[in-house]
């Protein structure tokens, strides 16, 4: 039964909006008048959908298509019809614009259209990703299971990335108030504080000269210092859309210690994931790795995965091709031949993936207590060289008086 969003008055004259499902309009404004609402206006959610699409109407969030997700999975698993789940789900969504959105698939699956066809209608919310597994699921006849581990995929996925950012919050913000102290003592209390020693005819010791030195460069130089630094990072973001460039970056950074395990690992764990969902959901073996490799970020492992596929359609053993691509973590390739040999490819990747997830997990978080120290100490050393540039002259010209 079709679903239409509707406003419409109360007996108190208050504005309600909400939705009524009805075979037609006419219907659905009989069924409104019977709950003793006015009608004021009533549409299906593609109708509403187009009327605002200039409005651009907010995509479901990645957080609540987990949500979405697994709640279908429970529903569906429960044997209730897909376009009864949709709706369900729908009905208790807080968001609108999330709420249009269902509606506006379920309306197509109410049309016959397949899910994940309908899905494609609102590639905003729903990634090519997400339609494959849904159609592996359509197509296995295991919908359920297939969005049950879909959305534990996208929530993994998530806390993934969600840790890598978090990881970098803190000493990014330590750096930068760190930087502005130090600029702040070389800008403004040291110029100050030299003005004082410019009285005497007194010879300055070398760190004081050091630090003098640094503090006349960053005041006459300071602002074409900021606009070098934006003008650079400008330059690096418009190199960096360039796949020549992007794909020798991405190349090197793998090179970077300790740096370059955790991305490889990051991005191993989020194909692993991916992989065994695909694979297990019923979608044929290519498909899964074609589907699998647009969740990585870096260009190079993703560049080396294609000769990986190739290899893989032309006979060889996915554990034999991702090796010799060499760019994801021994460990996941060892645990996939493993998997091979004993028919269970989608279990070695799932443990593979979570191994992975555990080792980012431990070496952020050691790298992250190492890095916040190491900003510390550099922070107090530099303090300390200025408080030494100062103290040293003072300490002079007391001697020289004294004697």
């Amino acid at each position: 039964m079709p679903s239409f969003e509707y406003e419409a008055l109360d007996g108190g004259g208050r504005s309600r909006r909400g939705v009524v499902n009805a075979d037609s309009a006419r219907l659905a404004r009989q069924e409104l008048r019977r709950l003793q609402l006015t009608p004021v206006s009533i549409t299906t959610p593609r109708e509403k959908a187009g009327a605002e699409g200039a409005r651009k109407t907010p995509k479901i969030g990645a957080s609540e298509l987990v949500n979405l997700t697994r709640q279908l999975a429970v529903l569906i698993g429960a044997s209730t019809p897909l376009e009864e789940a949709l709706n369900a789900v729908a009905l208790q969504t807080e968001k609108p614009g999330s709420r249009k959105r269902l509606l506006a698939v379920r309306e197509r699956v109410l049309e016959g259209w397949r899910f994940a066809d309908a899905l494609g209608e609102d590639r905003k919310s729903f990634s090519d990703l997400y339609r494959a597994v849904v159609a592996a699921g359509e197509t296995s006849g295991d919908l359920s299971g297939v969005l049950d581990r879909l959305a534990t995929m996208l929530e993994k996925n998530r806390t993934m990335l969600n840790k890598a950012i978090a990881s970098l919050i803190y000493p990014a913000a330590l750096a930068m108030v760190a930087g502005l102290v130090v600029t702040a003592l070389m800008t403004q209390v040291v110029p100050k504080i030299v003005e004082q020693f410019q009285t005497f005819d007194a010879k300055l010791p070398f760190v004081t000269q050091f630090v003098i030195g640094i503090s006349n460069f960053l005041g006459a130089y300071g602002l074409y210092l900021i606009l070098g630094a934006v003008l650079g990072g400008v330059m690096f973001w418009r190199a960096m859309r360039t796949p020549i460039f992007k794909l020798a970056f991405d190349r090197w950074i793998l090179t970077v210690p300790l740096l370059g395990k955790l991305l490889r690992g990051l991005d191993g764990a989020r194909f692993a994931r991916t992989l065994a969902t695909l694979f297990a959901g019923g979608a044929p073996l290519l498909d899964s790795l074609k589907g699998a490799q647009r969740t990585i970020g870096n260009s190079y492992m993703r560049d080396r995965l294609d000769g990986a596929i190739t290899q893989v359609r032309e006979g060889a053993s996915l554990a034999g091709a991702l090796k010799r691509a060499a760019v994801l973590p021994p460990m996941m390739t060892h645990m996939i031949a493993a998997g091979e040999r004993a028919g269970a490819v989608p279990l070695m990747l799932d443990k593979s993936a979570t191994q992975l997830e555990e080792e980012f997990d431990t070496a952020s978080t050691v790298a992250l207590r190492l890095l916040e120290p190491a900003i510390i100490i550099a922070m107090g050393g530099t303090v300390m060289l200025i408080v030494v540039a100062i103290l040293l002259p003072i300490l002079r010209l007391n001697s020289l008086a004294s004697g």
